[in-house]
């Protein structure tokens, strides 16, 4: 019973006094409603993390290794986050979003050397969407991500069929979603690979190998079908919608 409440502990902050810190701050005002719940979050939680300016963090959001977390001015945490930033890390950039029910989670409880979650400045994690960091996750600037994607900077070695896969271990080489990317709803990114600049994952996509720059790639697997910089030479494109 000991071992286990020892091992449950080390997984929620860097000490157990950290963590009744951390905790006893988080059930005082984590709660809290509105505008007033805002502003209290906003001064108090400065004791528990690092914040660069005014940061806006909702009611209910939950955050395990605070001491590990760092935003930057203006960020907004919506409603039923849970970040959970086990060594190696969180850091969100200045007016970045993070939306409702979204799980960033570096799950680094194995010494893994490129574990940790870093976000740009003004990009969107949009509901519902998981970040395994246990590789390292790392998103660019002005980046969008639909509602419900998984980036999974983590897989799971199955060579041997005689053993359980669970005991095989695992590989973890990073993901990387390069400045101006937009990664569609329900899309689905694996462990190793790069979206590279304003590129776009189609929604429902599973992409399991890189997405050049400026690239258009859909399907299960994903692969590439259009070059924007191509389509955009093309004489008499127009939009085929009105843009707002």
């Amino acid at each position: 019973m000991l071992q286990q409440l020892q091992l449950y502990l080390s997984r929620q902050a860097v000490s157990v006094p950290r963590y009744l810190w951390e905790q006893t701050l988080q059930a005082a005002v984590g709660w809290v409603p509105g505008l007033v719940g805002l502003g209290l979050r906003a001064f108090v939680y400065r004791a528990i993390l690092r914040a660069e300016g005014y940061v806006a963090i909702e009611d209910g959001v939950r955050i395990r290794f605070a001491s590990q977390l760092q935003l930057g001015r203006g960020v907004y945490l919506d409603h039923g986050c849970y970040l959970h930033a086990c060594p190696g890390g969180i850091q969100i950039g200045a007016a970045s979003m993070v939306m409702k029910n979204a799980i960033l989670h570096v799950y680094n409880f194995r010494d893994l050397p490129h574990a940790g979650i870093s976000i740009g400045a003004r990009s969107l994690v949009g509901e519902g969407c998981v970040l395994r960091g246990q590789g390292g996750i790392r998103i660019g600037d002005d980046v969008y991500l639909g509602t419900m994607v998984q980036l999974l900077a983590v897989n799971h070695v199955f060579d041997d069929p005689e053993r359980p896969i669970s005991w095989q271990g695992i590989t973890a080489e990073g993901i990387s979603i390069d400045d101006g990317a937009w990664v569609g709803s329900g899309a689905i990114v694996l462990d190793g690979v790069r979206v590279g600049r304003n590129a776009v994952v189609g929604a429902g996509a599973v992409v399991t190998k890189d997405v050049p720059d400026y690239c258009v790639a859909v399907g299960n697997p994903a692969r590439v079908v259009r070059d924007l910089r191509a389509a955009a030479r093309e004489p008499g494109r127009r939009a085929a919608a009105a843009i707002y």
